[in-house]
């Protein structure tokens, strides 16, 4: 098992750009099996997750060529529905979170698709029942084999047929298979408490430069018109938000000088102004983020001087993602917030590793916990911890590169599956963090 040693309490300075966008990726990836035309994607980062897509992709039959490190050219001329049969394919699906994505795409060009029970982060239930409603509804049939841990779906009368949908929760990855279904049916469908996440913004985006036509993009009702075939493009990946959010409380806990470049700062949504409201100075530099050494911040309260919630939204709320980031930047703050992580029941359980570091949390439930901030008087102390996910993993390197003394977090890979060369990017900064 791979661990990230690091030397804490040393103040880091310099510029850093965040990588492609992790969650758009998987998305954009998969919509390439909607076109047999050449599809070109930059920005893409060199990341597990991935990675571990494109692979799959390429031993589905579609053609993969790498021009440049974040630049590549798909081609799904050739698609071998057979792969979807074989061990292999029950392998990488299980092992990837964002395998759901290929159902989308699949069902609608070839008319069926199956998917193994896939894996990701052990953040709590993560249901897909959004999705198979949604593809039920514009004329799929859907079934669940126990037995075998795999998901079925086929076309029932060949071509899908566009219809009202009224989502029952605003999935981002749900919406986005609904809507790679819908562009090829037949008909128009409208799709009711859609998710509108920049993300989700781009892929429809990318769509409409395919040849689809889709009305309302941005909002949470949304009009796809269905065409009979797309073709290919070339489509630029946003930042990733999460390593944008993730910078700026990296420069917090270790009182650093930080810029963070090319941040798209509009596609941002609150999320600068969430840390600002923990007490950090962020300054904007047309596109780039400057984040200035401060010794101390301290929380903000409300109004009326009841302590700060800071809690998970849909777009265009506050990122469930970053919350982990939220909470450890809080640790080191003037001041009381309560961390509400709506979404996920197992989010929070990370914080007993920063508890054993010396941090002031009280677990209130599985998806609450109020933060007393030690205002940088007792640093946080180095310890041995292991990463149980990919966002709760990079706040206990935060936290680490911000504590006195050595720490070793074990399990590594998760971090790799979201971060690009985390450890390279940061000693460029001044960090002290190996690779054990």
């Amino acid at each position: 098992m791979a661990a990230f040693e690091v030397i804490g309490g040393q103040r880091l300075r310099g510029e850093i750009t965040p990588q492609g966008a992790k969650n758009e990726a998987l998305q954009i990836i998969c919509a390439v099996l909607l076109t047999a035309e050449p599809v070109t994607v930059t920005n893409i980062p060199d990341i597990r997750d991935v990675n571990k897509l494109i692979e799959m992709l390429g031993e589905m039959g579609v053609k993969t060529e790498k021009l440049a490190p974040d630049t590549w050219r798909f081609q799904a001329d050739e698609v071998n529905l057979d792969y979807l049969e074989s061990e292999r394919f029950v392998k990488q699906g299980r092992a990837l979170r964002g395998s759901v994505m290929i159902l989308g795409p699949l069902l609608a060009r070839f008319g069926r698709a199956k998917l193994p029970k896939p894996g990701g982060d052990k953040i709590g239930r993560r249901p897909l029942d959004t999705h198979f409603k949604g593809l039920e509804q514009l004329g799929a049939a859907f079934t669940y084999n126990s037995h075998d841990d795999f998901y079925h779906i086929r076309a029932t009368g060949g071509r899908l047929a566009g219809t009202y949908i009224l989502l029952d929760e605003a999935s981002v990855t749900g919406t986005a298979n609904v809507v790679m279904a819908a562009v090829l049916a037949e008909g128009t469908t409208e799709l009711y408490n859609a998710a509108c996440e920049p993300y989700l913004q781009q892929l429809c985006k990318m769509l409409v430069r395919m040849g689809a036509k889709i009305d309302g993009i941005g909002s949470n009702r949304l009009y796809i018109h269905g065409v009979t075939e797309l073709g290919g493009t070339n489509h630029r990946m946003l930042p990733d938000m999460i390593e944008i959010g993730s910078f700026i409380g990296l420069a917090a806990m270790t009182g650093s000088d930080i810029t963070i470049k090319d941040c798209q700062v509009k596609e941002l949504g609150i999320i600068p102004d969430t840390f600002r409201r923990l007490g950090i100075r962020i300054n904007q530099r047309g596109d780039d983020l400057h984040v200035p050494r401060q010794d101390h911040y301290q929380i903000q309260s409300y109004i009326d001087g009841s302590i700060l919630t800071i809690a998970d939204q849909i777009w265009p709320g506050f990122t469930p993602d970053l919350l982990s980031i939220a909470l450890v930047v809080a640790t080191q703050a003037q001041g009381t917030v309560l961390i509400h992580q709506k979404m996920f029941e197992s989010r929070l359980f990370f914080v007993d590793k920063l508890i054993d570091m010396g941090a002031q949390i009280i677990l209130c439930d599985p998806h609450r916990a109020t933060v007393i901030g030690l205002d940088k008087r007792v640093p946080l102390r180095g310890i041995t911890m292991a990463s149980p996910d990919i966002r709760a993993g990079v706040a206990l390197l935060i936290a680490a590169l911000s504590a006195d003394g050595r720490s070793v977090i074990e399990n590594s890979e998760q971090i790799d599956r979201g971060y690009q060369h985390i450890d390279e990017r940061l000693r460029a900064l001044g960090a002290q963090i190996r690779r054990l």
